[in-house]
């Protein structure tokens, strides 16, 4: 047989077939393996002590469950990483599953960062903010928190409590009297000298250590000096040290669970009922309940709890720190190696354990608990949901529920900042990773055409929606595009309803866009607000059917005005968003080659834009940083290039 034959016949092999040829050539070494489709999709990520051992039980499909057994079968491609410890595959492994999202694995699908707070150390007077990101700047970090509503109760207090500033830096240079705060006996007011810096520096070292867990300490601190203000008769001086001490009293008072042998850890639980997963999280910072969040991983039937919960972990903490301590309900395959990793990141040991009594396991116990309340409430929503969309079904015509609805609307103010908002919804409710804004673009919409919106923003979403299917018909050697399956339409992002905000007027310039394109299998329907704009007296039009209405406490139609809703407001949101940055833009910003340092060196100079716009070329020579070119291609750019 020839080279040529033999490659062919190696580019045909699928499934066990091609994973038994790869395997010959394995190393057994630990690394990451990735199973794909032909087209480059990922279908899997996975990780080994040893590659070849691991890759080799896939050669066969007898002893494996039906998940598995698909995965093989649908697997065309692989790839390999080595690394030198199985730690290493374990980090590189979660950071590929964030990244590659593959079907067959199980998906954190909340990336959002956790707030922290901020003890700044970068100025004289420290600022108490909170923060989110990166860590760049010089502080203290306190956290994590669960939500932004933690932080800002307990932001409160500490202002209350320690009466620490939180204004900016610039803001602070800038006051020449107390701001409000220090009237309402929220902060110290060290921006004008209302306290020392010494004085000061104590309230931040209390601060610090209460956010430590040393709060009880630093109540017995107080409650001394309040005696002391009282015997001197210093009653003013008592008052304030009382409403401290109040303060801290009140967040401890509403912590819930403050256990007395746990500082710092990270507490999780995991329950399981009808397919689906919730993971409840709960952060212990400082001997204190910084709150908790509830998770929903994706994982395809047949996982059981312990292996979701293993690989939740690792994608958990793939870009967050770790405490000292995780608490687990269930026990998972990979816990001691998860703490392996975990410690050498951090370079710190990192226990990983479940708790099996005392005052461990009942925070365990509590958060399973709540794991499984959040669960219950989950289960009941989705089938509240699906009831909802089975109702759609029926009144718009549909042989099945939808599974992805796309809603749309336009926003501008007398035709400034067109912005269109395509929001999405399915079973699981709002899609919000999903939704898309439209900036308006070319100079062929006049102001304010709402009609002309609409077919720009319809237009770009399908002429990409079936540019984006046509390549994945192709590579999968599949059917043209517009005669796929409803389930291969589905996958590749095609929407069952397109829901218009607008009336008669608005369908037509659908149903022309999508004859245009040469769609006509999805279903369009347009909501109008009914006279008056009254909502609940809405009429729903669609392509050859009168226009009708719901009745009036009927929960689909609820569910239609929640849709319409939130993509007025997601439109209006993007619109805003994009007002704001163009009243804060620059003239300057557009000048060719004036970058941050001249833009800064000409406003100095001549004190606005507006008055860099009308000076000469000879004035805009003159300052610093500014060559002839430059001063040229500034003027040039206000008056007009001189023919």
């Amino acid at each position: 047989m020839s080279k040529d034959a033999m490659d062919s016949e190696a580019e045909e092999l699928h499934g066990a077939a091609l994973i038994a040829e790869k395997v010959k050539t394995l190393p057994d070494s630990p690394g990451v393996y990735r199973m794909l489709k032909s087209n480059g999709d990922v279908l899997y990520v996975g990780k080994a002590r040893s590659l070849k051992k691991r890759v080799t039980s896939y050669t066969k499909l007898a002893g494996h469950s039906n998940r598995i057994a698909r995965m093989i079968s649908s697997t065309e491609a692989m790839e390999f990483i080595t690394t030198a410890t199985e730690t290493d595959a374990l980090l590189l492994e979660a950071n590929l599953i964030k990244q590659l999202k593959p079907r067959y694995n199980v998906l954190l699908r909340d990336d959002k960062s956790f707030p922290y707070i901020l003890l700044t150390s970068d100025h004289d007077y420290p600022q108490v903010v909170k923060h989110r990101g990166s860590r760049s700047r010089d502080g203290d970090y306190f956290g994590p928190f669960a939500s932004a509503g933690s932080v800002t109760r307990t932001l409160n207090t500490l202002q209350r409590a320690f009466l620490l500033r939180s204004c900016t830096d610039s803001v602070f240079d800038a006051r020449t009297r107390p701001c409000l705060l220090y009237q309402i006996k929220r902060c110290s007011a060290p921006c004008t000298g209302e306290i020392s810096k010494e004085d000061y520096a104590e309230l931040v070292s209390e601060s610090r250590d209460f956010l430590q867990g040393k709060s009880r300490r630093t109540q017995e601190h107080l409650a001394d000096l309040m005696e002391a203000a009282s015997a001197k008769l210093d009653f003013e001086g008592a008052a304030i040290y009382r409403d401290r001490i109040r303060a801290l009293t009140n967040i401890q008072s509403h912590q819930g669970i403050n256990p007395q042998s746990v500082t710092d850890a990270d507490v999780f639980a995991i329950a399981e009922d009808s397919g689906q997963t919730c993971v409840q999280v709960f952060f212990f910072r400082g001997g204190q309940n910084w709150g908790n969040r509830a998770y929903f991983p994706r994982h395809e039937k047949g996982f059981t709890p312990s292996e979701v919960l293993d690989a939740f972990l690792a994608q958990f903490y793939d870009e967050r720190p770790a405490p000292p301590k995780i608490f687990l309900s269930t026990d998972v395959p990979g816990r001691t190696l998860l703490g392996e990793a975990l410690s050498i990141r951090a370079e710190r040991r990192i226990a990983v354990s479940v708790p099996q009594r005392g005052e461990k396991r009942e925070l365990v116990e509590h958060a399973l608990r709540n794991a499984m309340d959040a669960l219950a409430r989950r289960l009941a929503e989705s089938a509240t949901q699906r009831k909802l969309l089975n109702e759609l079904a029926e009144i718009f015509g549909l042989d099945t529920p939808p599974e992805r609805i796309e809603v749309y609307d336009n926003s501008h103010i007398q035709g400034t900042n067109q912005v269109g908002g395509m929001i999405v919804a399915g079973p699981e409710g709002f899609l919000k990773n999903q939704y898309r804004k439209f900036n308006i673009k070319g100079d062929d919409i006049e102001p304010g055409d709402d009609y002309g919106m609409m077919r720009q923003v319809l237009t770009r979403r399908f002429t990409r929606l079936l540019k984006e299917s046509a390549a994945a018909a192709e590579a999968d050697g599949s059917a043209e595009t517009l005669e796929q399956s409803v389930d291969e339409k589905r996958a590749n992002g095609w929407p069952d309803i397109i829901l218009i905000d607008g009336g008669m007027g608005q369908l037509s310039v659908t149903m022309e866009v999508m004859t245009e394109l040469g769609i006509d299998n999805v279903t369009v329907v347009s909501i109008a607000k009914g006279p008056d704009r009254n909502a609940g007296r809405e009429r729903f039009f669609m392509p050859g059917r009168s226009p009708f209405s719901l009745p009036d406490k009927s929960p689909a139609l609820y569910f239609l005005q929640r849709l319409r809703d939130e993509a007025h407001r997601f439109a209006i949101g993007s619109h805003r968003a994009r007002r704001a940055k163009q009243a804060k833009s620059n003239p300057l910003d557009n000048v060719p080659g004036v970058g941050a340092a001249r833009k800064r060196a000409l406003l100095h100079h001549f004190g606005s834009a507006k008055a860099v716009s009308r000076a000469g070329l000879t004035d805009l020579s003159s300052v610093e940083g500014i060559s002839e070119k430059v001063a040229k291609a500034v003027y040039d750019h206000f008056h007009g290039t001189p023919d």
